[in-house]
């Protein structure tokens, strides 16, 4: 089964086509962080205007990159949500004017479900299985009984883990994206400030980031008031040591009580090289899969893979029947 899948969510318009949910025939994927760098941040009006510039370029690249004509093609399926409104309507109705010219079915896709399915590009997703995704947007454990079956064990009560990250970063007065930056000031650093470890201590799956970002904040503003430099390798170790106790910690706990057989790492985060050099350390009994770097940030080959799945669940809508309550609804499903 041949999909053209299409994924705009947030800064990123991708578009790729991919076979079986495994075999990615193209790949494309244009990323905004330069344009976003010196706002600090992801600017919604700023990324659907540019999503519209590329997308119709994009379909064309990667028709010609597989070496495909729309004929070939089995399935079109585009992120549905969660996301930024402006950029999920942008890829939305590309999809869907593509679909209808060329006469082919019509799938909206989960972008949480496109994470967790990016790893199954390279890998072999065994269940039950536990997912860890982590991202700008999300943090949260969900098991899996089976293929496209999904149960919210935990998630944030406030910030997620991403988001923490970027803010951190700010704080410190590092450039947009911070994550990947505080991570490898992380690695130069030690564990000096030693910052709280939220919700660590209870028995749960839930996640807060809230309070130790505060406390990182409060932590540089009382010594800016004093006159004092913040060691800042240090200041980022001592972040991300607090952070990946509390995820391994929740994860171990989650995997060891579901007696799953294994876990799924996901999510932009999951590109954080502290995290994955520890998670093995500390989870040595349990199968662990990750997917390569290129597919942990938002993609379109995650969504065709999920589509895949999906697709032999519950089918698809033919291009027609868009309109009124179609599947392809912008709210998060809360999955």
């Amino acid at each position: 089964m041949i999909i053209l899948a299409v994924e705009s969510s947030c800064d990123e318009s991708s578009v790729a086509i991919v076979k079986d949910g495994k075999e990615v025939l193209s790949h494309l994927v244009l990323s905004q962080i330069d344009i976003h760098q010196a706002f600090g941040g992801v600017v919604p009006e700023i990324a659907s205007r540019n999503h519209v510039v590329h997308m119709t370029r994009l379909f064309e690249e990667a028709l010609r990159e597989a070496n495909i004509k729309p004929k070939d093609l089995d399935l079109v399926a585009v992120t549905k949500g969660p996301g930024l409104i402006g950029s999920l309507l942008v890829g939305i109705n590309a999809a869907t004017a593509f679909a209808f010219a060329h006469e082919l079915p019509l799938m909206g896709v989960n972008h949480l479900h496109g994470h967790i399915y990016a790893a199954g590009l390279e890998h072999e997703i065994t269940f039950p299985a536990l997912a860890l995704l982590i991202s700008g947007g999300h943090t949260e454990l969900i098991y899996m009984k089976e293929h496209m079956s999904f149960k919210l064990l935990g998630t944030t009560q406030d910030d997620a883990v991403g988001e923490a990250y970027d803010k951190v970063a700010r704080t410190l007065g590092l450039s947009y994206p911070g994550g990947p930056i505080v991570d490898k000031l992380a690695q130069m650093g030690e564990d000096t400030y030693h910052l709280p470890r939220p919700y660590l201590d209870r028995k749960e799956f839930h996640f807060s980031f809230s309070g130790l970002k505060s406390a990182v904040i409060n932590i540089v503003h009382n010594a800016e008031q004093r006159g004092e430099k913040i060691d800042v390798p240090n200041m980022c170790a001592s972040f991300q040591a607090s952070v990946l106790d509390v995820i391994i910690e929740k994860t171990r706990l989650a995997a060891e009580n579901l007696d799953v057989k294994q876990i799924i790492v996901s999510g932009g985060v999951a590109a954080n090289k502290g995290l994955r050099k520890r998670i093995f350390n500390e989870i040595p009994n349990k199968e662990i899969i990750f997917p390569s770097m290129s597919y942990c940030t938002d993609n379109a080959a995650m969504i065709g893979a999920a589509a895949y799945y999906q697709y032999q669940k519950e089918g698809a809508l033919p291009h027609y029947l868009l309109g009124g309550e179609s599947t392809l609804s912008v709210e998060d499903e809360g999955e």
